[in-house]
């Protein structure tokens, strides 16, 4: 399996100045990477910076002596097409950052060691909650000292939905578009109650608005027009002299001598003059040719100029009647817009708004019954969603106490309790077989991972009711059985085998290798048959130099793996029989890996 399998991993991590590691670099693939190490050698620092890095609360504490900073980067590779990871996207350019060509992007924490915390993501600083936001979507740190993704109310709901599958996600988009239409009548109506006073003044100016301009009743583009015939009629005398005398000078006397004869009478000379020619000469030809187009222009201009004269119109009266018109539309303009066509868009736009005004008892009616039905329908798909829920909860349940039986966990149970809120009257809620229910985009139901340790115990919330260890368990068995439903791409756990030993330990590295199928998984573990199970193995080395220990990351080949298997399980790294009994569980997991895929 490639890197390019998943659909965005974290493919590197350095590490400088933290706890007992000096300056390390750990490349990361995808599918089962294990670190181990010597006990003190820091192989918890590794989990720890990459919570630091991605947004944990930042320790002075672990800042290495001497050093003055701790600093952690990182760099993630995002795929825009998946819709989750396109979401952070879209968050890490508000921010001004953006991925680098390759579509990686890098991401850096560093802590003083006076406690300041600096975030940087694509080069540019940013807040850490920014950091936070990118581990949702990427990363699920599994610790016992960790503030775990699933122990979210809002994350345990939409994991089991995502678990849950096709029926709920559409039950859960349209209760969402339900609960927004429901939202907006409930609030319109409110706002027509609460400002019934205010409304109906609005109305009133608007509707005093409309019937002024329904009595004038305006014509689109009617002010330019009569604009333009108040100036012919105000003018009609100078407008008919200047038309006469173009005229007389284009076709007045065509029987006068040269010196005083019209254009029409010249262009006739011209035309005869050079027809007589034309035949000897091509520029002479052409020249007789336009002095043809001269004179049908000519004559067409003498014709219009003849008629405009005969029906140009002095009329007293017509032009009082248009100053009165202009005057009227003027009234208009000044009150509602700027021109006539602005005015009749006013009239149109307050119509609909004087609609959306109306407090009549009627308006309310009709809006009361649309909240109602609107109601009684979210009342229904969150009623549907609830059940499909339930449903899903129950399978739920039952898979991941299976995994747990597994897991040296024989008697405990996991259950995925679905419930709902009641309220009072008044609050955003639904009614739903007789209760009122507290209602959200997401439905009525609010979802609990609980956990009974053994037959009789209490159900108790999981950080309530397992210890670390058992929840690093509890938390491995979940997350193999919501593998196939989505989440972060990268998972990380660390201890995940604390207090558990034998074939317990065996069947944990077998789920962590399915769990590795879909997604990036890293383990810190003490135990071999974890790691055997692994396909990649670092390993943390310490040295000792005095008073100063560093620690570095060490990628193992096969042939090393051995012999650090027979370091964890007989604590020599040159037993015989220890490094063949790590072949022999090398074998047994890849064995188990080959039979599995």
């Amino acid at each position: 399996m490639g890197l390019g399998s998943l659909s965005g991993v974290l493919e590197e991590i350095r590490i400088t100045g933290l706890g007992v590691i000096e300056d390390a670099t750990l490349e990361l693939v995808d599918g089962f990477t294990v670190v181990t190490g010597e006990t003190g050698a820091g192989k918890t620092m590794v989990v720890a910076g990459l919570g630091l890095l991605f947004g944990g609360r930042a320790d002075a504490g672990r800042v290495r002596r001497g050093t003055g900073r701790a600093l952690v980067e990182g760099r993630l590779r995002f795929e825009p097409d998946d819709p989750a990871q396109k979401l952070v996207l879209d968050r890490v350019a508000e921010a001004g950052a953006a991925p680098d060509e390759d579509g990686t992007l890098l991401l850096a924490r560093s802590v003083a060691a006076e406690g300041r915390s600096r975030a940087h993501v694509g080069g540019r600083t940013v807040p850490v909650s920014l950091l936070g936001e990118l581990a949702e979507q990427m990363l699920a740190v599994h610790g016992q000292s960790d503030q775990l993704r699933l122990l979210s109310a809002a994350e345990q709901r939409g994991a089991l939905d995502r678990y849950a599958g096709e029926e709920v996600a559409h039950l859960r988009e349209t209760c969402k578009q339900q609960h927004q239409a429901w939202r907006q009548a409930v609030t319109e109506l409110a706002d027509r109650t609460t400002r019934a006073h205010e409304r109906a003044q609005e109305a009133d100016a608007l509707r005093f608005g409309l019937s002024e301009i329904e009595a004038v009743n305006p014509l689109p583009g009617e002010d330019e027009e009569l604009k333009a015939e108040s100036r012919r009629l105000e003018h009609a005398e100078e407008l008919r002299i200047a038309a006469y005398t173009a005229h007389q000078a284009l076709a007045g006397d065509p029987t006068a001598d040269l010196e005083s004869a019209d254009v029409a009478a010249l262009l006739g000379v011209v035309r005869r003059s050079l027809s007589a020619v034309a035949g000897h000469d091509a520029v002479l030809a052409d020249a007789a040719r336009r002095a043809d187009e001269l004179a049908a222009l000519c004559g067409e201009l003498g014709t219009e100029l003849a008629s405009y004269t005969e029906n140009l119109d002095a009329d007293p009266a017509r032009l009082a009647a248009v100053h009165e018109r202009r005057a009227q539309l003027a009234a208009l303009t000044r009150k509602y817009a700027d021109s006539i066509d602005g005015v009749l868009a006013w009239a149109e736009q307050a119509a609909g708004k004087l609609a959306d005004l109306d407090t009549s008892e009627e308006a309310l009616d009709a809006l009361r019954a649309r909240r109602d039905e609107l109601a009684a329908e979210l009342a229904t798909t969150a009623a549907a969603l609830s059940r499909a829920r339930q449903a899903a909860a129950t399978r739920f349940g039952e898979q991941v106490t299976a995994e747990l039986t597994g897991l040296a966990m024989p008697h405990a149970r996991v259950i995925a309790a679905v419930s709902q809120k009641e309220v009072a009257e008044g609050a955003q809620s639904v009614v739903i077989d007789g209760r009122r229910l507290a209602v959200t985009g997401d439905g009525v139901d609010e979802v609990e991972l609980r956990l009974a340790s053994h037959p009789g115990a209490p159900e108790l919330a999981l950080h309530r009711g397992a210890s670390g260890g058992e929840l690093s368990r509890v938390m491995l068995a979940i997350e193999v059985v919501f593998a196939g439903a989505g989440g972060p791409p990268t998972m990380v756990f660390d201890e995940v085998d604390a207090g558990v030993g034998g074939r317990a330990a065996v069947e944990i590295g077998k789920r962590l290798a399915r769990l590795a199928r879909t997604h990036q998984v890293l383990v810190v573990t003490h135990l071999p048959q974890v790691a055997a199970f692994a396909d990649h193995h670092v390993v943390v080395v310490k040295d000792s130099d005095g008073s100063v220990t560093t620690s570095g990351l060490q990628s193992l080949t096969a042939d090393e793996r051995p012999r650090e298997l027979a370091r964890m399980l007989a604590g020599l790294d040159d037993s015989d029989l220890a490094t063949a009994h790590a072949e022999e569980l090398l074998a047994v997991a890849k064995a188990e890996k080959d039979a599995a895929a």
